[in-house]
């Protein structure tokens, strides 16, 4: 991305400091905010199993602002994280404004039904 677009980016979001341990996604939660990871890591879990470990440049929770369906997942962070949090009106204003953005959302999207469709037709 662009100096201009990552501008763009962190004009519309607050950054946010979340603590080792904490889970700040919640399977089956309505979602209400997508995060960034800037630095550190966290676990992504589904019905009690780790499945991902997501790292700096990652989305998480695009997926509830975009159907506005329930969280999918919980994720906790492994160490101390550092997110830029968007919300709705904030995460539909970025892509409007950062193509790249879009791209990369729906690349990643496309990349999980890919993942799963192997996974359930082999």
């Amino acid at each position: 991305m662009t100096t201009k677009e990552l501008r763009d980016i962190a004009k519309a979001t607050v950054e946010l400091t979340i603590v080792e341990g904490k889970e700040f996604v919640t399977q089956g939660d309505v979602g209400r905010e997508a995060f960034v990871v800037v630095e550190g890591t966290a676990d992504v879990v589904r019905n009690g199993k780790t499945i991902a470990e997501l790292g700096p440049g990652t989305c998480i929770g695009e997926l509830s602002l975009l159907d506005h369906g329930p969280r999918t997942a919980s994720v906790i962070a492994k160490t101390n994280l550092t997110v830029l949090v968007l919300g709705p009106r904030e995460f539909n204003g970025v892509l409007d404004e950062v193509p790249t953005l879009t791209h990369k959302i729906l690349e990643t999207l496309a990349s999980r039904v890919r993942e799963l469709d192997a996974r359930v037709y082999g």
